[in-house]
């Protein structure tokens, strides 16, 4: 069984809550163990304060990590943007640059993505086709792509574990190099698909929570917004939906309603469920 030190956990995922709560719930019997614990609590226990604390400890993509960065993290950081930079040209990391800091400025946070295997032509086009989004879509995003940066990270954590032990041991050897294949593994899966796997451990749900979820943000405070009703509806109209502003001519059926909590969360808004049928749904305040 491994066991690991908050420094540790903190270059996998820069929330101190997130490095905390995986000691809280260390040791773990594998990375697969690791990996499940850690996307129930950066799911559900790390807050919006946790979440943004992670966001700001990557550099901006194209730029080296500061010296403040945890040197696992820093070493990392390099490793995961090396084909963007191997990519790059003067003209493209300045167009990075720029769309890096109109981006800052509209979500209030640095653009985040999992870089490991994507060159500087596909991280732009992306933070382009994001930039769009609406500041809460953009928020889940993020997360969702802070948790593919995490995965990666805890299977090499894991894998410098077993390389630090494994001297003269033939069967640790074994362990370390299946541990490399899987971090090969996930990055090439990573840069094809938005929702990250992990083997057979990440077939198995561990959702807790249902799948369609609201975060309200106060955006003239900067903080999350507490005590706002939030209700889910499903488009199940006969005729046309309406359009954003028009009159709502009935067709849309309720799925729940909840209160958000003091981090500006919704409460359950609908079944915890794997699978969410194609349709439209919007929130109303």
């Amino acid at each position: 069984m491994e066991r690991y030190e908050e420094e540790e956990y903190l270059a996998c995922c820069g929330s101190t809550q997130f490095a905390k709560e995986m000691v809280k719930a260390s040791p773990f019997e594998s990375v697969h163990e690791a990996v499940a614990a850690a996307r129930d609590i950066w799911f559900n226990k790390v807050d919006v304060n946790g979440w943004l604390e992670a966001f700001s400890a990557h550099p901006q993509i194209g730029q080296s990590p500061s010296p403040n960065h945890p040197t696992a993290a820093a070493q990392w950081s390099k490793g995961e943007q090396s084909t963007a930079l191997a990519t790059a040209t003067t003209s493209t990391l300045q167009e990075l640059f720029d769309w890096n800091a109109r981006y800052k400025h509209k979500f209030g946070f640095i653009f985040l993505i999992c870089a490991s295997g994507r060159s500087t032509a596909e991280i732009l086009a992306d933070l382009k086709k994001r930039y769009p989004n609406r500041p809460i879509v953009e928020f889940e995003i993020a997360a969702q792509e802070q948790m593919k940066v995490t995965e990666l990270r805890l299977v090499k954590l894991f894998s410098s574990k077993i390389k630090s032990t494994s001297k003269g041991d033939q069967h640790a050897t074994v362990s370390v190099k299946k541990a490399e294949d899987r971090v090969s593994i996930i990055g090439g899966h990573l840069t094809k698909t938005s929702e990250s796997s992990f083997g057979k451990a990440s077939q198995i749900s561990t959702r807790t929570r249902p799948p369609i979820t609201t975060h309200v943000l106060d955006v003239s405070q900067g903080s999350p917004a507490a005590g706002v009703e939030v209700c889910l509806e499903i488009w199940k109209g006969t005729h046309p939906r309406p359009l954003f502003g028009e009159p709502d001519v009935g067709g849309w059926v309720i799925q729940g309603s909840s209160t958000t909590d003091g981090d500006g969360r919704s409460g359950q808004l609908m079944s915890i469920v794997d699978v969410v049928n194609p349709g439209n749904i919007q929130n109303k305040f």
